[in-house]
Order: structure tokens, then sequence, then C-alpha cells
């Protein structure tokens, strides 16, 4: 196959822009930032499930506080009740009675703060225990925001230049003669498909290629399509090419 060395050089063009095109696609399916924001929807399920543990904690606290005031309030009731009974009472008998069972009231009533003050000491931890995490989520949030952001940034840019290296690819492409184009497209499957030769290395394989092989280019004619013996892509030759 003969080709004219404009049209070679062409070729060579639109497999750079072929490769721009793959680093675009794989850059818009692969935002850098995808990894991370995986990572931190795992970091925010385990951080969650333990907020759900440290909830269930200071819920069964508060209940038990809630207990224990009600049992409070039941005791000060009581104690008002025989308190206003003995102010009344003209008994003797009934007078020592209620006495008594307002002591008996009092030192409830005091072991009862006691538990409660207790209670409300380890509900206190229980609550920041609650607002660590709950700052470690939002924290988290946070982050996984920004990067989301980042992330359809660098897609938006990967797209774009991707849409125009499709749109350059297929000007160039069109001014490529078909047989050309249709032999580079075969080889683009297995190969870089078409490359300059620059110092007696194939750009497309990075392989200098050997004396013999480079005596066969030498002899061939400006305008004939040679290939790479390494990889196999179209060679295009120019003034750099070392021959």
């Amino acid at each position: 196959m003969n080709a004219s060395p404009a049209d070679q050089r062409r070729l060579v063009e639109v497999a750079q822009l072929d490769a721009r095109i793959r680093q675009a696609d794989h850059a818009r399916k692969n935002p850098p930032q995808a990894a991370r924001v995986q990572e931190l929807l795992g970091r925010r399920q385990e951080l969650s499930q333990e907020l759900s543990v440290r909830l269930g904690a200071r819920d069964d606290i508060r209940t038990e506080l809630s207990r224990i005031e009600s049992d409070v309030a039941v005791v000060e009731a009581r104690a008002a009740r025989d308190s206003a009974r003995l102010a009344a009472s003209t008994n003797p008998k009934e007078a020592q009675s209620l006495e008594s069972e307002l002591a008996s009231l009092a030192r409830r009533k005091s072991d009862l703060e006691d538990a409660e003050l207790a209670v409300m000491e380890r509900l206190e931890s229980a609550e920041a225990a609650v607002a660590e995490q709950e700052a470690l989520i939002a924290t988290t949030n946070a982050e996984g925001a920004e990067l989301s952001a980042d992330g359809k940034r660098a897609v938006a840019e990967a797209t774009a230049a991707y849409e125009a290296a499709q749109r350059d690819r297929a000007a160039i492409a069109g001014t490529v003669p078909a047989e050309l184009l249709a032999a580079y497209d075969r080889l683009a499957t297995r190969s870089a498909g078409a490359a300059f030769l620059r110092a007696r290395t194939c750009e497309g394989c990075h392989m200098v290629l050997a004396g013999t092989d480079l005596q066969v280019l030498r002899q061939a004619a400006e305008d004939a399509v040679v290939y790479c013996p390494e990889c196999g892509c179209i060679l295009v030759r120019d003034g750099e090419s070392g021959l």
C-alpha cells in the first residue's frame, strides 16, 4: 500500500486523538475521587451503625432516669400526704407511725436522688458520645459532598475533552484515504495503529529498531506504507527518523 507522507502524518494525528479519546473516556468513567467516595460511604455506614448503638444506650439511660424521677415524684407525693396527715393527727400512735414512715421516705428519696445523680452523669457521657459520633458523620458527609462535587466537575471536564477529541478525530480522519484509514483501524485493535519513527525508535512501542530493519526502511519508497517489525503499527517516517 502506498500513501502520501502528508496522509501518513495525518494518520498519526488520528492515532494521537484516539489515545486522547481513550484517556478521556477512562477519566470520565473513573474519576479520581470515586475510590475515596466509596471508602467514605463504607465509613459512613460503620459510623451510622455505631451511632445507632450509642443512641440506644443513651435512650436506655434516659428511660432509667425517667423511671427514677417518677419514683422520686411518688415518694415526694407520699411524703407530702403523710406530712399533712401528721399535722392533722391527734393520735400519738398514729403520729409516731407517720413520723417513722416519713423518715423512711426521706431515706428513700435520698437514695433515689443519689441514683439520679449517678444516672445523670452517665447520661451526660452518653450524650457526649452521641455528639462525638454525629460530628464524625458530619465530617465524613462534608468530605463526601466535596469529593462528589469535585468528581462531577472532573467527569464534566473529561466528557468535554472526550467529545472535543471525537470531533477532531472525525474531522482529520475524513481527510485520510479510506484504504489507509481502514488499515490503521485494523492495526489499532492490537497496537498504537500508527506512530512516528523517531531516532530509530518506534513511538508506538518505544522499541529501537535493529540495523537490518532500518536498512529495509531506508530502501522503502517515500510514499510506501511501512510497519514496525516489533508491534506491527504503521511507521511514519520524517526528517527525525534517524534513517
